[in-house]
């Protein structure tokens, strides 16, 4: 579903991130990242979610170079940055009613799908406030909320449960799992200590050699 071929990360000369790096991601796939802080996981879900490009090598999804069509693939994507870069000036409701307007996914069920999964993460009356005034567990739960909200076919989760209360951080598990039941391929970069062994089908250990 999603190949990297050869690829190469190096921001300045002489220090690679990762370098001839080939793998391949399938449907339904959930792969764990893990490692130490700065050992390259966020980079690599960067170039996953074309927020970055390779230094070498290219990323293919159905056949297409992502890079190269970013709206295309990006349409089938649900993202979790590893900084939380939501509109403060919109509510939470009014971003996943944008996130599925802007993919044609708006119907007349939205509005419901929208408040259901903003009560299984718990954000309540706060949903309807503008996201300056959230606290950081709040800003996570509506990144979450606004990834899972279509339905994507790939997930990229930069350590999706971190802020979160244990009861949320257990209904995220899941939908994690809800998703991959239903095919998607799940890429989520976590502390070793936050991967559930039971769902996870491998594991990438970064550095990666």
């Amino acid at each position: 579903m999603i190949e990297l071929n050869n690829i190469t990360k190096q921001f300045k000369a002489g220090k690679l991130v990762f370098s001839s790096v080939n793998e391949t991601f399938r449907k339904g796939e959930f792969i764990g990242l893990t490692g130490p802080n700065g050992s390259g996981k966020t980079t690599f879900l960067r170039l996953l979610s074309v927020n970055s490009f390779p230094t070498s090598g290219y990323i293919t999804y159905k056949n297409m170079n992502i890079h190269e069509n970013p709206q295309a693939y990006l349409k089938d994507v649900g993202l979790v940055h590893d900084q939380e870069s939501l509109p403060v000036h919109l509510s939470a409701v009014e971003l996943l009613e944008w996130v599925l307007r802007s993919r044609n996914l708006w119907s007349e069920l939205s509005e419901k799908e929208i408040n259901d999964i903003f009560d299984r993460l718990s954000l309540l009356d706060d949903r309807n406030e503008q996201i300056g005034t959230y606290s950081t567990g709040m800003k996570k739960k509506t990144q979450v909320a606004a990834a899972f909200i279509t339905r994507p076919k790939v997930l990229i989760l930069d350590e999706p449960l971190r802020g979160l209360d244990s009861s949320t951080r257990g209904e995220v598990e899941k939908m994690l799992v809800e998703a991959k039941s239903r095919g998607a391929l799940i890429l989520m970069a976590s502390h070793t200590a936050d991967v559930n062994a039971e769902f996870v089908d491998r594991t990438l250990e970064f550095p990666l050699s």
